[in-house]
Parts: structure tokens; sequence; C-alpha cells
């Protein structure tokens, strides 16, 4: 719960109402006004808080709305309702939620005012009714999967609720033996009046003769039943909190598996030579600065590459090589569509490629 207090602060105002022992509307509005309950929607400023304050505010009042509590309190959160709805400053205002399977206890309890003709408690629920103030719902809260925080929930108070065992209130062990003192008077007055006095006659029997005894039969088997009832909680909530127990260890096996898997991945091993292109590295990108490190030194590798000299040719052969240019510039001029042949020296300076400049050192 976000809202610790305010539940304690419900509480407080049901209990002070319950110890009114009326249901009158005029004595929770005292306890009310006398409490500023009013007021306890001044705290929040934002808008998303109002909302989230006043759907808790509603559902911890619908909580004691609903069975098993007493009638008393049942009265009381109804009116707790009809406060907090039209007391909150949300706008549109946040509807009560009630679950289509608690409906019908609503509409049980309804029948129940106007039989017992609590009017005013009739009255405040048929106002909500018209304020379309109830928010149908398949789900009593709004499922979420939480698997890690787990809802805390607070078991409501004892005292509120409805634990009193009527039948055997009604049917004690006094009650039973007046009961069979009755029934044996009423067999002995038959008696008197039929015509065989050792037995009464058929006309007479409009009562059992046991009926006293599968009465208190009756009421042992539903002793019985309450008991293997509460029995069957009890196993109920020991499989729950064995079912938790289980989940949290497999939970904590889980964790120790992923632990284990990391460990092993993140070890990377050598190997040898011939398969060192295919070592495992722990960094799937490199930083820039390694990358840039590793294309200076390829670079001054190619750089590095001697390349082949030239031959010097003496001065003879570059005479022949000048009257080599003059006939062909000749011909040239004479014969313009003729294709232009290239020195051998250009041809062989092409394919070599340009001479490399001289490489500068860093200071």
């Amino acid at each position: 719960m976000d809202f610790p207090g305010l539940k304690t602060d419900c509480e407080t105002l049901l209990h002070r109402f319950q110890e009114t022992g009326s249901v009158r509307f005029e004595e929770f509005s005292a306890i009310w006004k006398d409490m500023k309950f009013s007021t306890i929607f001044y705290g929040k400023t934002g808008q998303l808080e109002k909302n989230r304050f006043a759907k808790e505010a509603l559902s911890v009042a619908c909580l004691h709305f609903l069975p098993p509590f007493t009638f008393q309190i049942r009265v009381g959160a109804l009116y707790l309702l009809y406060g907090l709805y039209n007391a909150q400053l949300c706008q549109p205002k946040q509807k009560i939620r009630i679950a289509l399977k608690d409906w019908n206890e609503v509409l049980e309890f309804q029948k129940e005012l106007i039989k017992a003709q609590h009017f005013d408690a009739a009255y405040i629920f048929r106002a909500l009714r018209l304020q379309k103030s109830f928010h149908y719902t398949a789900m009593p809260v709004l499922l979420m999967y939480k698997p890690k925080n787990k809802l805390s929930k607070q078991p409501p108070k004892e005292e509120f609720k409805d634990c009193r065992n009527k039948v055997t209130e009604l049917i004690t062990s006094s009650v039973l033996e007046e009961m069979l003192n009755v029934h044996s008077h009423y067999q002995k007055m038959k008696c008197a009046i039929s015509a065989d006095k050792s037995q009464p006659d058929k006309a007479l029997s409009l009562v059992k003769d046991d009926f006293v005894i599968n009465l208190n039969n009756f009421v042992v088997e539903h002793q019985q039943w309450l008991k293997g009832k509460s029995a069957t909680r009890s196993s109920g909530k020991e499989k729950e909190g064995n079912d938790s127990t289980s989940q949290e260890s497999g939970s904590e096996r889980a964790i120790a598996l992923a632990k284990l898997k990391s460990r092993s991945y993140s070890a990377v091993y050598e190997v040898c030579k011939s398969r060192r292109h295919r070592q495992a590295k722990l960094e799937s990108s490199e930083s820039g600065s390694d990358l840039g490190e590793r294309k200076g030194q390829k670079s001054k590798r190619t750089k590095k590459q001697v390349q082949p000299r030239k031959k010097r040719k003496s001065p003879e052969l570059r005479d022949g090589d000048n009257n080599d240019e003059s006939v062909l510039k000749g011909a040239v001029s004479g014969r313009l569509k003729m294709p232009v042949i290239r020195e051998e020296e250009e041809e062989s300076s092409s394919e070599e490629g340009p001479p490399c400049s001289k490489r500068k050192r860093r200071r």
C-alpha cells in the first residue's frame, strides 16, 4: 500500500461509529465532522497523485463494505464511501470498484436495509447508484504481474468481523433441554386425550417423535463442518507458504546459474598460432584510438617497400633518342592521322608509377 496511514484513519472512523451502537447517518456525520475527514484529500497537489489516493481510499472503504464484517460496520463503510466519493478533488471523479461476484452480496445487503427499515442507509446506497459511482469489474483489484515485489496484504481488524456462530448461539444446551421437556409433555397430552391411553392417535401426530434428537444431530454436524473448514483454510495457507519458499529457492538457483555462465563466458583462453585469427574477443568493438594505430602501422609498412631504380643511359643512346624524336615529329606533321607512339622511357615510367617522395621524419 502506498498510503499506509489511510487504512488506520478509516478504521479509526469505523471504530468510533461502532462504539455508538447505532446505524443512523446522523451519528456518522457527527463523527465525520469531528475528525474533519473531508480534509484527507487536501495534501495532494498533482493530478496523478490525487487519482491514486482517491482510488486507494475508495478501495479501503469498499473492503469493509463487503462480508465478512458485521452489519453495523458495513453500514458505516457505506456512509464512508458516500463521503469519500463526494469529497474527492479529482475531475472526473474516481469510481468505486465492485467485482461482479460481489454485486449479489451488495444487493442482498440493500434488501436487508429496506427490510429492517434503515431508510437513511438505503437512501445513501440509492444516491450512489444514481450518481453512477460504481465501476463494475471482473476482479476486485487491478491485476498486475509483480514476481519480485509482492503486494503486502494487511489483515483487517478482528473486532470488525462477524465471526459469531449463529447456530450455536440460537441452539444451546439449555434450549435443547427445554425443547426436550416440552416435547415429552406434548406427547403425554396427546396420550391423555386419545382413546388408547398408552399411545396417542395417528391423527394427532403432527410433530415427529425424534424431532429434538434430529435437531441435536444437525447442530453437531454443523460444528464438525466448521472445524473441517477452518482446517482446510489453515492447510491452504501452509501450501501457499511452501509454494512461496519453493519459488524463492528456484530464483536463487537461477541466479547462481547466471553467475556461473557469466564467469565462463568472461574468460578468454589462448589458442595456437594457426587458429589465432579465430580467437574470441571480449569487446565486440574496439576503440577508435586502437584502430587508428593499426592503420598507421599498415601504411608505414607499405611505404617502406623499396622501388627499383632506373638505369642511366649513355650519352650516345641519348643522341639516338633525340634523332628518333625529330623523325617522329616530322612524320606527325606530315601525316596527322597516324597514331602517336610514346617513347620507351615514358612507357617504363608510366608502368612503374611516380617516384616515391622521401619520407619526412616526425619530430
